[in-house]
This record gives structure tokens, C-alpha cells and sequence, in this order.
């Protein structure tokens, strides 16, 4: 199968690391001819950058841009700098999330838990609105968002985050009803992945990994070849899916795993 997003524009948020990191070079060593990164702070996707070139992505074939995923005038702002330098965006993937209200939901303090919600759920609409806006409304374009096999069943003490997933993977559904058929929209939903995120989950590497039917916590790279294949034209007639990749977690069962 040949898994190619050759002469597309692509802009992965929160890629500053991990998942949204590892999707941006992937994306560019699948033929993008454009890889816009976004992170809140500077000093977090300006290095983030340079990594990709020293990987081997043209200096000219990236732009990292510091915008919040949570802020409307940010998302505006990237999607119009990105149809600026490249004259496209054909593909999106909201990768940008967080989990600060860890908690059962009986205790959990609102703040966070809003936080969580407004990054994890309200944030990619944003996203999506303003690559609708800027270009995809009229040349059509590809939307992947990272939710979780978290969104998939609940677990303890991670109901906000949870339920945020949930919440994306429902939008992705939506999204893609209204969007079809110029834009497809799908969602990876990854289980435990060396990221900063999961870093809880893996103080003890080896338990959480054997917990997993295929042994393993999951990299990075797992998880941004599969959000490059739903970008391209190889999955043209996909849309409205959540994918779990987790290690067998949702498909072959685990012994307690979330």
C-alpha cells in the first residue's frame, strides 16, 4: 500500500514532542510538502523544529508557530500563516491535549477539570473551524484528531479526561456527518504511549506493558503512522472512525489497563 501525503500541507498542534513530534516527521517523510507545528511556548517548538530538520525535513518545509490550541484568534492566526507560506492546508491533526484533574469526579476540582475540556474537546473544534475557514471548505482536506482509548470506557480517578475523550471521539462522528463529503474527519484513539502525558502509567514500565496483550507500551512512531495513513488518500474512503491503537487493550481485552 502506498501510504503517501505527497505535495500536501499539513498542521499538527501541540507537536513539540511525543505524538504530535513524531507525526510531523512522519508526515514529512511521507511527501508533505509543508509541516506546520504548533505548542504554546516558544521555547518548546522553536527546538522542536530544529529537531526536524536535523532529522532530515527541509528548513524550508517546516514552520513552527508558538499558538495556544485553546484560543480561537491562535487557531485564526496559524491557519492563515499556514495558507500563507505553503498556499494550503489539506490536512489537520489535533494532537494537542492535556489531563490536570486526575480525580474521581466527585472531588475533582472544576478548574482543572474545565481545563481539561476546553484543551481536550473545545480546542480541536476550534482547529477545525479555522482550517474549514482558510481553506478546506473550498479545496477539501483531511482531519485527524488524537483522542484515546480512554474516551472508549471509563476507569478510575481519569473521569474528566475521560470523558473528554469521549466527547472528541463523538465530535469526530459529527464532524464528519457534516462535514462529508469534501472533508473526512477520523480519530486514532491510542492506549498507553511514552509520552510525557502517560508518564504516571509508566513509572513502572514493565507492569504497565504487561498489561497490554502484545507485551508492550506503545511508541510514538505507532501511533503517527497510523494518524498519517488516515491523513492520506490510501484511507480515501474513510471517515467518521476512531482507531484504537493500544497494544490490544480495547480489542483483545487486559488486565486492567485504561
Amino acid at each position: 500500500m502506498d501510504v503517501s501525503v505527497e505535495g500536501k500541507v499539513a498542521v499538527v498542534t501541540g507537536a513539540s514532542r511525543g505524538i504530535g513530534w513524531a507525526t510531523a516527521l512522519e508526515l514529512a517523510r511521507s511527501g508533505a510538502r509543508g509541516v506546520v507545528i504548533t505548542s504554546r511556548k516558544p521555547e518548546s517548538i522553536e527546538p522542536a523544529a530544529k529537531e526536524l530538520i536535523a532529522a532530515g525535513v527541509d528548513e524550508d518545509r517546516v514552520l513552527a508557530l508558538p499558538e495556544r490550541a485553546d484560543d480561537e484568534e491562535a487557531a485564526n492566526r496559524a491557519l492563515a500563516a499556514t495558507v500563507d507560506a505553503f498556499g494550503a492546508c489539506d490536512i489537520l491533526v489535533n494532537n494537542a491535549g492535556t489531563n490536570p484533574a486526575a480525580g474521581n469526579l466527585m472531588e475533582v476540582d472544576l478548574g482543572a477539570l474545565d481545563k481539561t475540556w476546553q484543551v481536550n474537546m473545545r480546542a480541536p473544534l476550534l482547529w477545525v473551524r479555522a482550517a474549514h475557514d482558510a481553506w478546506m471548505s473550498r479545496h477539501g482536506g483531511a482531519v485527524v484528531n488524537v483522542a484515546s482509548v480512554a474516551g472508549l470506557r471509563p476507569s478510575p480517578l481519569m473521569g474528566a479526561y475521560n470523558i473528554s475523550k469521549a466527547g472528541l471521539i463523538h465530535m469526530t462522528r459529527q464532524l464528519a456527518l457534516e462535514l462529508a463529503p469534501r472533508i473526512r474527519v477520523n480519530a486514532v484513539a491510542p492506549g498507553v504511549v511514552k509520552t510525557r502525558l502517560a508518564g504516571a502509567l509508566l513509572i513502572d514500565e514493565e507492569a504497565t506493558a504487561r498489561m497490554h496483550p502484545l507485551g508492550r507500551v506503545g511508541e510514538p512512531e505507532d501511533v503517527s503512522r497510523l494518524i498519517v495513513f488516515l491523513a492520506s488518500d490510501a484511507s480515501s474512503w474513510m471517515t467518521g472512525a476512531t482507531v484504537p491503537i493500544d497494544g490490544g487493550v480495547v480489542g483483545a481485552g487486559s488486565s486492567g489497563i485504561s
